[in-house]
């Protein structure tokens, strides 16, 4: 019986830290770029598209296609960016938490967001 409590309590310590985890991805935004900067693309900590800076120098229709690739880089290198902030706050959010079958955090758990 014991051990069930802890893991109660180690269930809702998980759950607090969670949804810390959360208002901070809802707050944090991180920004992309490519093309030395003349492309940004900001998204949110949720990778919901927040912003998009694009140097007017690129705004040629002959310059579309590079345009369009430079755009598709920034963006995967804000998601990249986001990508790693989720992974850093899961990780501070499961430390210390010994929940079997899971490795003492979450282990290859990943999140539908």
């Amino acid at each position: 019986m014991k051990n069930l409590g802890n893991m109660l309590k180690q269930a809702q310590q998980m759950q607090s830290k969670m949804q810390e985890m959360q208002a901070k991805l809802e707050a944090a935004t991180m920004e992309g770029q490519a093309g030395a900067g003349m492309v940004k693309v900001t998204l949110s900590g949720k990778g919901d598209l927040k912003g998009l800076a694009i140097d007017p120098s690129l705004m040629v229709a002959e310059e579309r296609e590079v345009l369009e690739d430079l755009i598709i880089a920034a963006h995967a290198d804000a998601k990249q960016k986001v990508e790693a902030m989720m992974a850093e706050e899961m990780s501070k959010a499961t430390s210390g938490l010994n929940i079997p079958g899971m490795g003492g955090g979450l282990g290859g758990f990943k999140l539908p967001f």
